[in-house]
């Protein structure tokens, strides 16, 4: 019985520490002045990822169309868009600043992407908190981003 409460108590402790489960691959992107700049550069705000063939691809138009609705708020969190575009760049048509991944064949296949469309939250601490092939609804996207372990573990910490 001993045991059974020891391993338990392992088991317990371990996964208590174990803040992150999935390391998202890392990216880069050109920054002003062609600078690169790398997803690590941005630990502690949450990035939103959408791979898609071009920015005029039915999934991607609808994607930042939901990202619009809960921009602000999103704004708020700090959050970072990438998109990756995989059939050579484009002129986004937001008014959701992008930046744009500097190698998207590269991105696509390290976050292994086999179809045309994706969308990945990063949360604050690296992990990837969302994978998807679907659109997903602004409203989803923020909540994944306000319900991450990082957050909720800092929420604890101010009450």
């Amino acid at each position: 019985m001993h045991r059974w409460i020891a391993i338990i108590l392992f088991f317990t402790c371990f996964s208590a520490s174990a803040e992150v489960a999935r390391w998202a691959p890392d990216f880069t992107w050109l920054k002003s002045g062609n600078n690169r700049a790398s997803l690590k550069s941005l630990r502690g705000q949450p990035v939103v990822l959408v791979v898609a063939p071009s920015p005029r691809h039915g999934k991607f138009r609808k994607q930042a169309k939901e990202l619009q609705k809960t921009y602000q708020l999103l704004g708020n969190d700090k959050a970072v868009m990438v998109a990756a575009f995989t059939q050579g760049p484009g002129v986004v048509r937001s008014n959701i600043p992008f930046v744009l991944a500097a190698n998207p064949g590269a991105v696509a296949q390290s976050y292994g992407v086999t179809g045309d469309f994706a969308i990945f939250v990063v949360g604050r601490d690296g992990n990837l908190d969302e994978i998807s092939d679907r659109v997903l609804p602004g409203q989803r996207v923020l909540d994944i981003i306000n319900n991450s372990f990082v957050a909720q573990r800092d929420n604890r910490r101010a009450e």
